[in-house]
């Protein structure tokens, strides 16, 4: 149902797009009739084939993941082109207004004619140019992010233990085995002695991308795979993807905390269910009962795929927490309003209370295939003994 709602929320806003979209590039413009015709049948098009898209995503994955890389990345270059027309109309109505005051003459129809299609043609510029630029960060080579932590309770002996996060690879549509390999090549080369993965690794049901996933397989720590969920794993079928995950090696913490232990010293790995999940039957984030046998002399890190949730965490004294899910807003400016929904946590280091938090931007992205000031990271963090 949540999914079905996101569907239909997402389409509001396309239609408020494309509908502004239409009425700056081709109403404004004062084309031809013929030439008009056709381009408002093409916008039409355009703008079905997105919530078209995401509705076949589970039911007709072919097809999604076939007409994905050009639905999803014409839904970026609307975005886009959508913010910088308001930007240019913003400046354009603040000029009508002083000319309003200083009682200037109004601009004759065609040079109005010609303001309205270069701009719109600037506009067009800009965000094809993003939207190309975005899409080679996508595909791109992943940022290793070197994260360093300082945990007061951290015993010396565990200083220089190295965890490598990921988050939001969101396998499924355009991304597929290869650029899975790609991820696994990177973070097994980092060495790690820990891997967390911190939720939406996938899009779509375990039997249309177990050969997509299965690379996942290859990960190996000396103190283990653990993950936890994010909201993506509930729209793709939770249950059957723990199961997948857990045959592949990874340790699904639900709830539930670990002690991990290297030459006698030890520290607690609390993973918790996704923000989200409380209105699927058997979960939800559940901070208390996770802790519930909770060490307090040892420091401890959380698994939370949302960032929002270091405010429980905080209250409960975790020492650090690391998250995904916003990609780093993942294309710009869009960003502001995924900033928001998390409360102002977007990416990199935050101190909330006592607790340390550090967001990634993920290692995949959702949607459009494209990335706009918000490069792909594998993030390493580094537990300090001490205050830093």
């Amino acid at each position: 149902m949540r999914a079905v709602i996101g569907i239909l929320m997402g389409s509001l806003v396309s239609l408020l797009i494309h509908a502004y979209l239409w009425w700056r590039l081709i109403r404004s413009a004062h084309l031809r009739t013929r030439t008009r015709r056709i381009l408002t049948a093409a916008l039409v098009v355009a703008f079905l084939s997105v919530p078209l898209t995401t509705a076949t995503r589970i039911a007709w994955p072919s097809f999604a993941a076939t007409v994905g890389w050009f639905t999803m990345s014409w839904l970026a270059f609307a975005g886009l082109t959508f913010v910088t027309l308001l930007a240019i109309d913003v400046v354009r109505m603040l000029g009508w207004g002083v000319s309003r005051a200083r009682r200037a003459p109004p601009l004759d129809p065609s040079r109005r004619q010609f303001l309205a299609r270069a701009t719109g043609g600037a506009a067009v510029a800009v965000a094809g140019a993003s939207v190309a630029a975005g899409m080679l960060s996508a595909r791109g080579e992943h940022e290793i992010a070197e994260v360093e932590v300082h945990l007061a309770k951290l015993p010396r002996e565990l200083d220089g233990f190295t965890i490598v996060q990921l988050s939001d690879l969101h396998v499924g549509m355009t991304i597929g085995r290869e650029f899975v390999e790609r991820v696994v090549a990177r973070t097994m080369a980092l060495k790690p002695d820990l891997i967390a993965l911190t939720g939406d690794l996938v899009d779509g049901t375990v039997p249309d991308l177990r050969d997509d996933i299965a690379p996942l397989g290859e990960l190996r720590a000396p103190h283990g795979v653990f993950a936890t969920t994010g909201n993506h794993e509930y729209y793709a079928g939770v249950e059957p993807w723990i199961v997948e995950l857990t045959r592949l090696g990874a340790r699904y913490l639900r709830n539930e905390t670990v002690t991990i232990t290297r030459d006698g010293a030890r520290f607690e790995l609390v993973g918790i269910d996704d923000f989200s999940a409380e209105g699927y039957p058997g979960h939800g984030a559940d901070l208390g009962k996770a802790l519930a046998a909770h060490d307090p002399a040892l420091a401890t890190v959380l698994m939370a795929h949302q960032p929002r949730q270091v405010m429980r965490a905080s209250e409960h004294g975790i020492d650090f927490q690391m998250s995904g899910h916003t990609h780093g807003g993942q294309i710009w400016p869009w960003h502001y309003l995924v900033r928001v929904q998390q409360g102002g946590l977007l990416a990199g280091r935050y101190q909330v209370g006592a607790t340390q938090l550090y967001v990634t931007r993920g290692c995949g992205y959702w949607g459009p295939p494209v990335r706009v000031l918000a490069p792909l990271e594998i993030t390493r963090i580094t537990l300090r003994s001490g205050v830093g």
